[in-house]
């Protein structure tokens, strides 16, 4: 399958670029800094502002023929209260966290919703479940986020394609846990553990798409 990993230069972006080549499957990484991008293992990579709509509009066109989108694009900012949550956080929030997405989704869904196996995937916060004050900002553009992929989700409707969220407290990785041992991450979600589970969702796909 042809994968695009939208911010694919976190640390959840190389776990996941590199189980879905270890799977078998053409990982197209794309990133806006393109000396980060070099780093992930990919088959091919692709330097693009993912915030700019026209930007991303000739990334599709580059592409061509598409079965996966994993958007990873996010980051975070909170704290403080409501009184915490400025409008300078939001309006960076909103860029990245829906603004992303609703670009990559537009421009991408039409080639996912053409194969016979297509998986568009975000990953998405259990704080959903008890949003806080001090949260708000971050937790309200999530659930927009998550609104966002059930609409393509209902675009896609007639086409194999469907839509993944994955939930999770908050990501850990191997780096995090050198840089600070003291630390407890208990409730963490490993990079990796998430990365085999959305190869498991695209391997998934695949068989399904294979019986049609």
């Amino acid at each position: 399958m042809r994968i695009l990993i939208a911010g694919a230069t976190s640390a959840l972006g190389h776990a996941t670029a590199t189980a879905l080549l270890d799977a078998g499957h053409h990982v197209i990484a794309v990133g806006s800094n393109a000396d980060r991008l070099g780093l992930v293992d990919a088959s091919a990579h692709l330097e693009c502002d993912l915030t700019d709509l026209e930007a991303v509009r000739s990334l599709a066109e580059e592409v061509g023929e598409l079965d996966g989108l994993v958007h990873l694009v996010g980051g975070w900012r909170g704290g403080g209260g409501l009184a915490g949550q400025t409008d300078e956080d939001w309006a960076w929030l909103e860029q990245r966290v829906v603004g992303t997405l609703r670009n990559t989704t537009r421009a991408l869904a039409p080639a996912i919703g053409r194969s016979a196996a297509g998986v568009i995937a975000i990953v998405s916060t259990t704080g959903l479940e008890r949003p806080t004050a001090g949260n708000a900002n971050y937790v309200a553009l999530k659930a927009a986020a998550e609104t966002w992929l059930a609409a393509v989700g209902h675009e896609l409707r007639g086409t194999p394609a469907r839509t993944v969220i994955k939930r999770i407290k908050a990501l850990v990785s191997d780096a995090d846990r050198a840089a600070q041992p003291e630390r407890d991450f208990a409730g963490y979600t490993d990079v990796a553990e998430l990365a085999a589970e959305l190869v498991a969702e695209f391997s998934s796909a695949a068989e399904a798409g294979a019986d049609r």
